[in-house]
């Protein structure tokens, strides 16, 4: 379903309406505070601007880490609608203080407050993603989050233009104050239409015991390591958010020598780019999970990163007015970078949360997100004591901070690139082939979300597998001619993409490829094989190979025929009697993949998937 469907859909509107409320409702409590701490007198604050700042941010996340355990065990036992309409309401009451405490300058009082919303922000998360797979079917889920991230980025925009605009004015400390409790009242308002979410366990008593219930979390996540590695991947991003965004009033005051209103301006092309670039990868993925764009988003992320920390003008006159901060031209690379670099971070975040979401167990997703805040929390606790330490006590500039933050997440890239080596190949093959073809795919939902299958295709060209990879929605593995998945230069990649290799001279060989295949299918992966065990030599489909047959009767796992049509004739095809062969006359050509019905094991047979995939070709070669 596109995003803009949701938009008007009951099960996704109120809910977005309300995460929107409470995150732009933070943002312009958070930026005002900021705001008015980093342009105050000294001697009206009781510590410096810098330890206030850090402070806060240290005030605000560790509530995650304390109660976001507890708030998961409640979100998965009881109904979420419910549990949210609860969780808005006490947002009324703590902004209520945190309104009394505008009025007064009680700076005491508005860090408890802060303490206090992210204790409402950590009951909230785990029920906030948690709701998300229950009210939207599986190919919705990647523009469910698109548009989460989207709008949570935008709140930031909205709050910290409107933070901005309230911060300079002579009242605006009951502007900020009136305007805190309305939108929480309209956040309130707008949970009340969110449709039930039922509970999963609907007899289960809670119990307060915080220390349990963070043990009882982490151990849910430790069960599965990609859900760890997902979570400890999203937590980073949360590491940097929270660097930059803490830093930025005084960045922009000591190096940028812009006013409240500047500030709000970075913040914006800050989130604005999230935003931006979390709709974009909902549109480039297709509505997919797709993890080979993380280490590449990572990579951008460093390199906007540096060059933002490093290319600042080294002499800037007091830009005094906004229009003259926004058209002083050597400043437009820096806003180029920053915006760059949230479009970057969206491009990095969505599919994590996607994946998360789509990976936990039903009765445990809320315990998951859970256990995702108490890692962003220690992340971002992190973050604070980095910013204190760099600026405070060893005495680095706030730019040097943003260079280190660049390098550090250089090295996570690398580790990236370690973790999905393959999903990055599978991704670039995915860009190859649509510069080299215009590929169409048919009826890819037949193949299945999850378990094993395998995948019978006519062999065409030495593109054929590549094309397949990047057709399907789930990772494939191949069975391979040994000789090349051999080959030194890539046999190491070929075995960490789970290529079976085959001889089929060598009866051992055989043996042990079968093996695999069969270890595989009962794993639930996706094998795919070429039946006719070599490329075609004039186009046709030939006789497949008795092997097929022994599978068949080996596997009880589901059979998909495929049929590729339109590469005879390409420069990787046999039509000159070799494939590669002279100079390439054909580019851009018109590629079909077309995936036939699955059909059980015991009623498949090489007679049968052959004249299968002669039907899915058709008259095309």
């Amino acid at each position: 379903m596109p995003s803009s469907s949701l938009l008007v859909n009951r099960r996704f509107l109120p809910y977005f309406i309300t995460q929107f409320c409470g995150a732009f409702n933070d943002n312009v409590f958070k930026n005002v505070l900021l705001l008015l701490v980093a342009f105050t007198s000294q001697d009206m604050l009781p510590i410096s601007s810098n330890l206030f700042i850090n402070i806060a941010a240290g005030l605000f996340i560790l509530p995650y880490f304390l109660f976001s355990a507890s708030a998961g065990i409640l979100a998965d036992h009881y109904e979420k609608s419910q549990f949210i309409r609860w969780v808005k309401l006490s947002e009324i009451l703590i902004m209520a203080l945190g309104a009394v405490a505008f009025i007064t300058h009680s700076f005491g009082t508005l860090l408890g407050v802060l303490f206090l919303m992210g204790t409402q922000s950590a009951f909230f998360g785990p029920v906030k993603y948690a709701l998300l797979p229950q009210h939207l079917t599986k190919p919705e889920i990647v523009p469910g989050n698109a548009l989460v991230e989207t709008g949570t980025f935008l709140a930031i925009f909205l709050g910290t233009i409107g933070a901005g605009m309230i911060a300079p004015l002579p009242s605006a400390e009951w502007i900020a104050a009136g305007c805190v409790v309305f939108i929480a009242l309209l956040g309130y308002l707008s949970s009340r239409w969110i449709p039930d979410a039922p509970a999963n366990h609907s007899h289960y008593v809670f119990q307060w015991q915080p220390i349990t219930h963070t043990k009882q979390t982490l151990q849910v996540v430790k069960r599965d390591p990609l859900i760890k590695r997902t979570i400890l991947t999203i937590s980073w991003f949360w590491f940097l958010g929270a660097a930059y965004l803490t830093q930025f009033p005084n960045f922009t005051r000591q190096y940028l020598l812009g006013n409240e209103t500047a500030v709000s301006f970075l913040l914006a092309l800050f989130s604005v780019g999230i935003a931006l670039g979390s709709l974009a990868y909902d549109k480039l993925s297709h509505h997919r999970v797709e993890l080979g764009s993380v280490p590449i988003s990572a990579a951008l992320i460093s390199l906007w990163g540096y060059l933002f920390a490093t290319q600042i003008p080294s002499q800037l006159p007091v830009l005094y007015e906004f229009s003259d901060f926004v058209i002083y031209r050597p400043l437009w690379p820096t806003f180029a970078y920053l915006f760059l670099l949230g479009i970057s971070g969206g491009l990095f975040i969505v599919p994590l949360y996607a994946l998360l979401q789509q990976r936990s167990r039903v009765n445990e997703r809320a315990q998951v997100i859970a256990a995702l805040n108490i890692y962003n929390a220690l992340f971002m606790v992190g973050s604070a004591i980095l910013g204190i330490v760099t600026l405070s006590v060893i005495g680095l500039s706030i730019p040097q901070l943003f260079a280190i933050l660049a390098i550090i997440n250089a090295l996570i890239t690398l580790w990236l690139l370690y973790q999905y080596p393959v999903h990055v190949v599978r991704l670039a093959i995915w860009l190859l082939c649509r510069l080299l073809y215009r590929v169409r795919t048919h009826n890819v939902a037949n193949i299945p979300e999850s378990g094993g299958a395998l995948i019978v295709c006519n062999h065409v060209s030495y593109m054929d597998a590549l094309l397949l990879s990047a057709a399907s929605p789930r990772l494939i593995r191949f069975v391979m001619e040994e000789d090349y998945a051999n080959f030194p230069i890539i046999r190491h990649f070929l075995r960490r993409a789970g290529v079976i290799p085959i001889n089929a001279t060598r009866s051992q060989s055989i043996r042990q490829a079968f093996q695999a295949v069969e270890q595989a299918l009962d794993e639930g992966e996706l094998v795919c094989i070429f039946p006719e065990g070599r490329l075609t030599s004039d186009g046709e489909i030939h006789s497949f190979m008795r092997g097929t047959d022994i599978i068949l009767q080996r596997s009880t796992a589901p059979v998909i025929p495929v049929a590729i049509r339109g590469l005879w004739g390409t420069y990787f095809s046999r039509h000159l009697g070799r494939a590669c062969k002279g100079i390439p006359k054909r580019w851009w050509s018109k590629v079909d993949v077309v995936v036939g019905t699955p059909i059980a094991a015991g009623q498949a047979n090489n007679t049968i998937l052959r004249e299968q995939v002669r039907q899915l070709r058709g008259s095309k070669r």
